[in-house]
C-alpha cells in the first residue's frame, strides 16, 4: 500500500511539473508575441523634438495623469479647465499639445464641408467634442488604417481609435494577444482599458 501511495505521489509530481512547463512556455510565447517594433512619425508639428506619434501618446498620458472626472459641460473656449472632461478631450489635448488644435481644425472642416456633418448650428466650442463629428473629421483628414484585428503591429501607440459612441488614443501597453490598450475617459472605468478586442471598431487613424 505504501509503495502504491509513493508511486501515485511521484506521478502527481511529474504531472504538475509538466503543467508548469506548459504554462511557462505559453507565457514566454505571449511575451514574444508582444515584442513589436514601435512606429515613429516623420513629422514633428510643434517642433519640440518629439515626433507626432510619440507626442500624441505622451500628451494623452499626461492629460489622464491629472485624473479628470467624466462630466459633459459646455466651456467658453472649448477646452475644459476644471478637471472635468469627456472622451473626446483625451484626443483633443493629446493633439493640441503636439501642435494640432483639434478645435480649430474641426471648425474649419465643418465650415468648408457643411454637407458632411449633421450640425444644425456651428459652434467651435463644442463641435470638436462630439464623437459623431470626429468620425467625419478623421475619416476625411487623417491617415485611415485597418479596423480588423489581424496583425498587432498595425495597431500602434498614439493612433486614434473610434468606436460607435466613444473615442480614445492607443496606449503603449499591450495585452497578451499583442493589441494595445486604449487611453480614454469614461464614467466609472479605468483610464487605460482593454477595449479593442471587446468592442466594435468604427475607425482607426494616424494623425501624421
Amino acid at each position: 500500500m505504501k509503495k502504491v501511495f509513493i508511486a501515485l505521489l511521484l506521478l502527481l509530481t511529474v504531472l504538475l511539473s509538466c503543467l508548469f512547463l506548459v504554462e511557462k512556455k505559453q507565457i514566454s510565447q505571449e511575451k514574444k508575441d508582444v515584442d513589436i517594433a514601435i512606429y515613429r512619425s516623420q513629422e514633428d508639428k510643434d517642433g519640440d523634438g518629439v515626433d507626432d506619434q510619440t507626442d500624441i501618446l505622451q500628451n494623452a498620458k499626461a492629460y489622464l495623469a491629472t485624473k479628470p472626472k467624466y462630466k459633459s459641460i459646455y466651456y467658453d473656449g472649448g477646452y475644459p479647465d476644471d478637471n472635468f472632461g469627456v472622451c473626446t478631450d483625451v484626443v483633443a489635448f493629446a493633439m493640441r499639445d503636439a501642435g494640432y488644435d483639434l478645435k480649430e481644425l474641426v471648425d474649419a472642416d465643418i465650415r468648408k464641408n457643411r454637407d458632411r456633418y449633421q450640425v444644425d448650428a456651428v459652434d467651435s466650442n463644442i463641435d470638436f467634442r462630439r464623437v459623431r463629428n470626429l468620425k467625419v473629421y478623421f475619416k476625411n483628414n487623417h491617415i485611415s488604417l485597418t479596423t480588423v484585428l489581424e496583425k498587432p503591429e498595425d495597431w500602434q501607440a498614439g493612433d486614434i481609435v473610434i468606436f460607435k459612441e466613444h473615442i480614445g488614443v492607443l496606449s503603449d501597453k499591450r495585452s497578451a494577444s499583442g493589441y494595445p490598450y486604449v487611453l480614454h475617459l469614461a464614467p466609472g472605468l479605468n483610464y487605460e482599458a482593454k477595449l479593442l478586442e471587446n468592442h466594435e471598431i468604427y475607425g482607426h487613424y494616424r494623425v501624421s
